[in-house]
């Protein structure tokens, strides 16, 4: 006759404590395992100092590099929540337009340039475009207004 196998209270802890480990590290990656932007950033030391202003982003990883392009797509109400824009910032060249396009989610978003230098008005649409055509060099602020708080913040640089 063969004992029946069974598992002592200390054999079931070992095995909950080694399947709820690996079920957590399945739930860390968050996207794929890749700790990066999906996008090319500029090198370190071209980095913009925008003072702060996206030290709210939650999604600021660095200025997605967008130089040679005539139009630039950023998207409106992207995140967890819909409250970030995507890329959070960028770098562009003189003559660079902007388009900002609203994903949908999130609630109402608008895009407002901290001096009021240009402003959308406050959409929930997705598909709806706001332009801005960016003629000199500097660095242009901007949030939405509805979920500032929130840290739904970014920046255009643009160089020569």
């Amino acid at each position: 006759m063969t004992p029946e196998p069974s598992l002592d209270r200390r054999g079931v802890l070992r095995t909950v404590g080694t399947l709820s480990i690996a079920a957590l590290a399945g739930c860390t990656g968050g996207n794929g395992g890749d700790d990066g932007p999906d996008y090319e950033t500029v090198p370190d030391e071209e980095e913009p100092d925008y003072g702060g202003w996206l030290d709210p982003a939650s999604n600021y990883e660095g200025t997605a590099d967008r130089r040679g392009q005539s139009e630039v797509t950023v998207e409106v109400g992207t995140g967890s929540r819909g409250q970030s824009f995507s890329p959070a910032a960028i770098m562009v060249d003189p003559g660079t337009t902007v388009v900002w396009e609203w994903t949908g989610d999130g609630g109402g978003h608008n895009v407002a340039e901290e001096k009021g230098a240009y402003e959308s008005p406050i959409e929930t649409e997705e598909g709806f475009t706001f332009k801005h055509t960016f003629e000199e060099p500097g660095t242009s602020r901007y949030t939405c207004i509805p979920h500032d708080a929130q840290g739904m913040r970014g920046a255009v640089a643009v160089t020569e």
